[in-house]
């Protein structure tokens, strides 16, 4: 693949955790505008060169960073504005809400034993009280005086765990027009309750919201599951995908007349993937809803399964543990034998991985796929036509933690691909930078990247966004 070199040029620097990054063009305004949501609850967009807050929604926010010893990743985690912002005003938050801290589900952390068939089939039970805490989808409308107001919600989820809520979560597709919700397999690792293949489960789930459907429907009950949704809720969502870990949001890409998705699967220890499909047939819940009534199997034809939890990637899940004869070596386990070969034809293949070691030298050691973005613009011409991603630190960067940038494209035979790290030339001196989340433009001509000086939520005022440019 072709080696690419760019440049980083900061826009604003000292803001908190900027996890996602979007433009468009505020109603009566003439140019598109950044938007940075932070984790913390802070939205900010840049005008003329100034940076402006859009809306602050901390005290909604739970309080973040407490129990992690300040590593988070619950928050502020999506923001979408309406196709039609521009005339109707409408955008769509996802966050986690202030004062519903629980004590989790499983009172230890969770490690599968490929040996004790009681750890490969856990029951999540007692949710009502067993929980970590609850995730709210928002709808929002800028008023004419120019202030955000909530209009309605569209969904509450309480979540198992701390961790895997997904990130960039929210974004409307513009294939369908549908608000596109990811959601991570509920934390812990290993997605003890197996979640993520479930299909009642709303964890670990792409979903579509018909957000033009059943306007008037407000306050949902809180739920994990599509069947204690009340009816009027079921039929404005489809299921586009499962057996999804934890993933920074979905990407559309047009080549001529159809729409390429991209979207990534952080990975458990040993590869980090990006996938890539064209043609998928979503699935209505009330069709999933039923089928579990009557006892049978929905249509599944044309249904996206990324594979997890009995794959990672276009791996076998696995434990990895240090070889007793030989410490450089590995020794990995099967977690999940019989899931592996149940999935093992049905599951969709990644179009590339990256590994958490990787010792040749035009690759690197990751950590956490943090933003998948195609790119079609002809600024870089090394990048037009490919989908660019980021991780969150290579594993080889100490003591100054890099985060890495990368990119792939998509083959006419639609096989594996390979993928070639981006050379950046920006030097971030003696300070940490932590890649966070990756964004883009309305016509995906322009790439936005975050950057963090630590893992932790509660060391403020740290984050630099950039814009890649030649």
């Amino acid at each position: 693949m072709i080696k690419v070199k760019v440049g980083l040029r900061p826009i604003v620097s000292n803001i908190n955790l900027p996890t996602v990054l979007k433009t468009t063009i505020l109603p009566g305004d003439s140019i598109e505008r950044l938007f940075i949501a932070t984790q913390v609850g802070e939205i900010f967009y840049i005008g003329n060169g100034v940076i402006r807050t859009f809306l602050d929604i901390r005290p909604r926010i739970l309080k973040l960073g407490v129990s992690g010893g300040g590593y988070d990743e619950r928050g502020l985690l999506g923001l979408a504005f309406h196709p039609e912002f521009y005339y109707n005003g409408l955008f769509y938050l996802h966050y986690s809400v202030a004062g519903t801290q629980g004590p989790g589900a499983l009172p230890e952390s969770f490690n599968p034993d490929p040996c004790d068939p009681r750890t490969l089939n856990l029951r999540w039970i007692n949710r009502e009280t067993q929980y970590n805490h609850i995730d709210t989808i928002e709808e929002w409308i800028l008023q004419s005086n120019g202030q955000p107001q909530k209009r309605r919600t569209l969904l509450n989820v309480r979540r198992p765990f701390l961790n895997h809520n997904g990130v960039n979560s929210l974004n409307f597709s513009p294939e369908t027009g549908k608000l596109v919700l990811t959601t991570g397999d509920g934390g812990s690792g290993y997605d003890p309750f197996n979640l993520s293949q479930d299909d009642l489960e709303i964890a670990g789930k792409i979903i579509e919201i018909d957000v033009d459907k059943n306007k008037s429907v407000n306050n949902p009950p809180i739920v994990t599951r599509f069947n204690e949704l009340p009816t009027t809720i079921q039929e404005t969502l489809m299921v586009m995908a499962k057996g999804v870990r934890n993933i920074p949001g979905i990407s559309f890409q047009r080549i001529y007349n159809q729409y390429i998705k991209y979207a990534g699967n952080v990975g458990q220890n040993l590869v980090e993937s990006i996938f890539s499909f064209v043609h998928y047939k979503p699935i209505p819940v009330t069709q999933l809803v039923q089928a579990s009534f009557v006892n049978s199997e929905a249509d599944k034809e044309g249904f996206i399964n990324f594979g997890w939890r009995g794959w990672e990637g276009a791996f076998p899940t696995s434990i990895i543990r240090g070889c007793t004869e030989n410490q450089t070596l590995d020794e990995k386990t099967i977690a999940y034998y019989n899931e592996a070969v149940t999935l093992s034809a049905s599951r969709l293949q990644p179009l590339t991985s990256y590994f958490h070691k990787d010792t040749r030298p035009d690759k690197f050691g990751g950590t956490a796929l943090t933003g998948v973005q195609a790119y079609m613009g002809n600024a870089i011409p090394g990048l037009t036509g490919s989908v660019v991603f980021t991780d969150l630190a290579r594993k080889e960067s100490q003591p100054q933690v890099r985060g890495a940038l990368a990119y792939t494209t998509v083959r006419p035979n639609g096989e594996q691909n390979d993928f070639s790290v981006i050379q950046t030339d920006y030097d971030f001196g003696s300070q940490s930078a932590y890649y966070v989340s990756l964004g883009t433009n309305l016509n995906q001509t322009s790439l936005y990247l975050a950057v963090y000086g630590s893992m932790k939520v509660t060391d403020f005022n740290q984050g630099t966004v950039f814009e890649i440019v030649p």
